[in-house]
């Protein structure tokens, strides 16, 4: 049994929490975001900060911890934001943000134009690095995901996109 949704979530200075039933709304610098509370979790706003009750049915503890959770992600995105680093590995392999068009070439015979969602926004300090930013963790880890499956890396020379922190497992080449 989880017992994260014991924990209350602290709202920062500069972050606005509206209850509306079953909808819970944060406005802070970085944006607004909204989050649907599940039935069984019921959420209050007191002191400056956030604590979750649960129901007596069988999921509300998971749901609890979940919903927590999410609703610790919705605070901190509104607040501090998120950040998501892409490294390119390989000969000739960049990348060039335009605005909202992420522009990638990956050794295919055409370039890759890709439209970033709503929301998320990219720039590139080095053509061989892209640092995606957003309030909400969700689209962001999904946007990431979305750009590293046009070229995942590969085990034996290491080419292709990758997280910042991921570690590529090599594999050693044929032998004769």
């Amino acid at each position: 049994m989880s017992r994260v949704a014991k924990y209350p979530v602290k709202v920062p200075n500069g972050v606005e929490i509206k209850l509306d039933g079953d909808q819970l709304t944060a406005k802070g610098g970085q944006g607004t975001l909204s989050l649907t509370i599940h039935s069984d979790v019921t959420v209050a706003h007191e002191e400056g900060q956030l604590t979750f009750q649960l129901s007596q049915s069988a999921k509300s503890w998971a749901m609890a911890g979940t919903t927590r959770a999410l609703v610790q992600n919705l605070v901190t995105g509104v607040s501090e934001g998120f950040t998501r680093s892409l490294e390119i590995n390989g000969v000739g392999y960049r990348a060039q943000a335009k605005g909202q068009t992420l522009n990638l070439t990956l050794g295919f015979s055409h370039p890759v134009d890709y439209t970033l969602p709503e929301g998320v926004s990219a720039e590139t300090p080095k053509n061989t690095v892209i640092v995606l930013k957003s309030a909400d963790k969700q689209k962001l880890g999904q946007c990431a995901a979305e750009i590293r499956a046009f070229r995942p890396p590969e085990p034996y020379k290491g080419k292709g996109i990758r997280y910042g922190n991921e570690q590529v497992r090599r594999k050693e080449a044929k032998k004769k």
